[in-house]
């Protein structure tokens, strides 16, 4: 499991979300063993705080545009600067 949870964690946002769908497929479809439902459940935990994490640093990200006298967008101030 350690290992999986290494492999999501270096999972860009888009191939975490293609995973999530999969896993969300599989389990609707309702032909998977209930073991296996278990775990697959598991991982598409994983993997929707994985993407819900790469979602909210984008959004920190955005938050950090630094917007010059007329209002425009004049750069970006590092994500953990001040």
């Amino acid at each position: 499991m350690e290992q999986q949870a290494a492999d999501i964690s270096q999972m860009s946002f888009e191939d975490a979300l293609r995973a999530l769908e999969d896993v969300v497929r599989r389990l609707e479809g309702g032909e998977v063993p209930l073991d296996e439902s278990i775990d697959l459940y598991e991982r598409g935990e994983k993997l929707r705080k994985h993407c819900q994490a790469r979602l909210d640093t984008a959004q920190a990200r955005i938050e950090k545009i630094v917007a010059g006298s007329d209002g425009k967008p004049v750069g970006t101030a590092p994500f953990d600067g001040g």
